[in-house]
């Protein structure tokens, strides 16, 4: 009976694969597959090559590389390259009349004339009343004070100047800071009038610096890297032997390690249930009870009471059970998971190359990258520059009846007008025209092909590499029956054949992320919403959406990895691979979990050992190395480490994944021969003799001793 109903177990996820003998590994006479979404990715590409020639040609990206003075020119560029730094004439205009984050926002454009200069001042000055009748070449060319809005002839007098804003009426010691003239914090600052609210100015200008700049701290971090980034090489190379070495000595080492692991998480809930026994004894010695506390928010408080202990013991309790449990009935299957796992170690020695792929698919997913920023850069700076009047005191005498705020042409500005001060200054970019009306539908189809694009190129990453590890476990004699340059090979014939295929997946799991990005946008800006109901409701989808793409990028992994050995279309082979897992779920849970506790232990020591290293060489502990090796005098010395931990992770977490990738797709394999073979002469396993002694199975003859059937 048992048997009858595990047959029909096992029809309800198809039947098992047929012997074929034609079959020998990944099929070399394939189609194109899955056309229709090929064209259709190729047409979106076409068209997301359109959108960056129009962002290219309409956008001005200089509006956010360089300041810009009051006519709108730039500084740094054209005329104004020996001037690259902006000077506001009264700063304060901008500190005191509103508040930081809405000049940030805007762009640095304050409510005041700016000028670029070549330097910025070193010295507080304030023009003196008895200055007032002297000419602007006198009180400001002769000084060398090259701070006059351009134009201003020699001549002209000082009090005619400062009224019609031409000229700064003081100026503070600046330091440039993203290409802007900001004052000192630190200064004196002198007499200056209409202000005398000296903290509210020291405060602003601090304020002002600390949100839009850290220049000190940069130009120490630079300094940083500069004194440390051999040294960060060599922690990264060290990243890169320690993850090629456990690898590589899994073949070796993967029982025993494996043993240590899972007897280590016994040993830690075992210590978990020992505490939680003692902390409930002396609590429940005390009489301190839940029902003494009641109900509180305050959640700290609930360690106080011996129900919390003893909830907490209960639940260790039945995961070391169920651990023990699992250990004894599935041990068959957790030593088929570390035969694989030794196997991987063997496909990946014999295919070095396999290691250093994920430097294409980094490279890859940096053009996507760069590309969809730039073109996003270049869209949002799109646009003809508008300029209008503005004056800054429209009630002065000779301003009330001038159209304020209307457009003007910067190279005729009235310099002349009875209204002081007034000039014709850069308001922005326009929105009209076909690209400004469309900006934002441009905007979305970039984001799409990011999204696009980058499922793309991972999903070509996985398929190329299954191909690769598929080719090695379908040879009969391993290593002789390998392919030559089994790498190349799957690349070609991945993006020969399965470009479509590959883009429809991707495609699938583009959807379901780009619908998580709108959930968190629209929970991002709800978020001051109290309503209990709707943060259920918004947190239930969250977590739904997280679950569904979980299941597809599971999905589409395996299907890739069908499609590289059969080279049938997406819709089947993620069928044919969920159904081959299904009919074959435990080994699919205990294998999965096997290899996460595995690489998660593998990255741990990576990390951990590069993370250990690096805080004893830069923090100077590690002594007698000799003056060739002696740790570089850092002003930060935890920022090298950091650096070199992240590092020590992203290069962890390519090799792993290759592994992964590898065991996943050894996985499907040995799967799918157990159903197509038998061991006889006519269909032998191709499983290495590990997992045949495992399993109690045998070729008929030796494999050393027979050739198989052509």
């Amino acid at each position: 009976m048992g048997g009858k109903q595990q047959d029909k177990d096992d029809e309800a996820y198809g039947k098992p694969v047929k012997y074929d003998p034609s079959f020998r590994g990944p099929i070399k006479n394939r189609s194109c597959t899955d056309v229709i979404c090929c064209i259709l990715f190729l047409l979106f590409i076409l068209g997301y090559i359109v959108v960056g020639i129009v962002a290219w040609l309409y956008g001005d990206p200089r509006q956010v590389l360089y300041p810009r003075n009051s006519t709108g020119a730039y500084c740094g560029m054209g005329e104004n390259k020996d001037k690259p730094y902006l000077l506001y004439f009264n700063i304060f205009s901008c500190i005191l009349s509103t508040n930081i984050i809405s000049v940030a926002e805007n762009g640095l454009q304050c409510p005041t004339p700016q000028v670029c200069v070549s330097s910025c001042p070193e010295a507080p000055w304030t023009v003196e009343k008895n200055q007032f009748s002297q000419t602007v070449g006198e009180v400001f060319y002769t000084k060398n004070r090259n701070f006059c809005l351009p134009g201003v002839p020699w001549n002209m007098m000082v009090i005619t100047s400062l009224q019609q804003e031409l000229c700064p009426s003081f100026l503070l010691p600046s330091a440039p800071a993203l290409g802007r003239c900001f004052p000192w914090t630190n200064v004196t600052l002198p007499a200056l009038p209409g202000i005398t609210n000296d903290t509210t100015i020291a405060q602003g200008i601090s304020g002002l610096i600390d949100s839009l700049s850290a220049r000190d701290i940069s130009v120490k971090i630079f300094e940083d890297f500069a004194q440390s980034w051999y040294w960060i090489l060599v922690a990264l190379g060290v990243a890169l032997v320690l993850s090629l070495l456990f690898i590589l000595l899994l073949r070796l080492v993967a029982g025993p390690l494996v043993l240590v692991l899972i007897l280590g998480v016994l040993g830690v809930l075992a210590y978990g249930i020992y505490y939680c026994w003692e902390e409930y004894r002396v609590l429940r010695d005390k009489g301190a009870s839940i029902s003494q506390l009641g109900f509180t928010t305050n959640l700290s408080a609930y360690r106080s009471v011996q129900e919390t202990w003893l909830a907490a013991l209960i639940v260790l309790a039945v995961l070391e059970a169920i651990l023990l449990l699992v250990l004894i009935f599935l041990r068959q299957r957790i030593r088929i998971a570390i035969a694989l796992l030794k196997e991987a170690s063997k496909a990946v020695g014999q295919m070095m190359s396999t290691m250093f792929y994920p430097l294409v698919t980094f490279v890859l997913l940096l053009i996507c990258i760069a590309y969809w920023a730039m073109t996003a850069l270049y869209l949002a700076t799109s646009g003809q520059p508008q300029y209008v009047l503005w004056a800054s005191n429209i009630s002065s005498p000779g301003c009330e009846k001038l159209p304020i705020n209307t457009s003007c042409d910067p190279m005729a500005q009235p310099v002349n007008s009875s209204c002081p001060g007034l000039m014709c200054v850069f308001q922005g970019y326009s929105s009209k025209g076909l690209v400004q009306r469309s900006l934002f539908n441009l905007q979305i189809y970039g984001v799409l092909g990011l999204f696009w694009t980058l499922n793309w190129v991972l999903a070509l990453g996985q398929c190329v590499l299954a191909g690769a590890f598929a080719s090695f476990y379908w040879a009969f004699h391993k290593p002789q029956d390998i392919p030559t340059f089994p790498l190349i090979s799957a690349f070609i014939r991945t993006l020969r054949y399965h470009t479509g295929s590959l883009a429809f997946g991707a495609l699938i799991l583009t959807l379901v992320q780009i619908a998580r990005v709108i959930l968190e946008y629209i929970d991002h800006k709800l978020r001051g919403v109290q309503n209990p109901v709707a943060r259920c409701i918004m947190c239930c989808f969250k977590c739904c959406l997280w679950c569904l793409e979980k299941f597809i990028k599971f999905l589409n992994r395996n299907a890739y990895i069908m499609i590289a050995i059969y080279g049938k279309n997406f819709c089947v082979s993620a069928k044919n691979a969920f159904t081959l897992l299904m009919r074959n779920i435990v080994r699919v849970v205990v294998l999965d979990k096997v290899t996460d506790l595995l690489l998660f232990f593998g990255k741990l020591l990576v990390v951990g050992g590069v993370g250990v290293l690096s805080f004893f060489f830069f923090s100077g502990r590690i002594q007698g190395l000799g003056r060739d090796f002696k740790s570089p005098h850092l002003n930060y010395y935890w920022l090298p480490i950091m650096t070199s931990i992240l590092g020590a992770y992203v290069i962890a977490s390519g090799f792993f994944s290759v592994f992964g990738m590898c065991v996943d797709t050894l996985f499907l394999c040995f799967l799918e021969d157990l159903e197509r073979n038998d061991g006889s002469l006519d269909r032998p396993y191709y499983m290495s003799k590990s997992l045949l002694k495992i399993l109690g199975k045998k070729n008929e003859a030796p494999p050393d001793n027979k050739k198989r059937k052509k």
